[in-house]
């Protein structure tokens, strides 16, 4: 489950990257991409912050 986490995170920021830089996107096109790589960017952040291995107290 980390793993895919972990994939996920690396994948949608180069697809942010992608989109901010390289693709010829542009206006509600370049948003949707953008909104759509930073949800999937954030969902995964916290998905593995969630799923953190725990310290013993």
């Amino acid at each position: 489950m980390r793993a895919l986490l972990w994939f996920l995170l690396a994948a949608s920021v180069l697809a942010n990257v992608f989109v901010g830089t390289l693709a010829d996107w542009t206006g509600a096109l370049r948003i949707v991409g953008s909104v759509g790589t930073g949800a999937v960017l954030l969902g995964s952040a916290v998905g593995l912050w969630l799923t953190r291995p725990r310290g013993e107290a």
